[in-house]
């Protein structure tokens, strides 16, 4: 499944929960997939981060000058 299908997912499930018409055993069983759709879904994040380049400088012909995207940086 995609991230995006994942997300919309997890999303229903928040949904349902929230309304709180559901049984226990309904609830758990919810919340245990969207304990796992959401482990998916970060790192999938977490991923896509390792691949984005940010952009350090420009040098002096005009090319951007890039580094690795850290994960630890916020």
């Amino acid at each position: 499944m995609d991230f995006e299908k994942k997300l919309n997912r997890l999303e229903e499930i928040v949904q349902k929960m929230e309304k709180g018409e559901l049984s226990l055993d309904e609830s758990l069983k919810l919340f245990e997939e969207g304990v796992k759709l959401s482990r998916d879904c970060h790192g999938q994040l977490t991923n896509a981060e390792a691949q984005v380049k940010k952009l350090v400088s420009v040098d002096d012909k005009g090319n951007a000058v890039t580094e690795n995207f850290s994960a630890d940086e916020k």
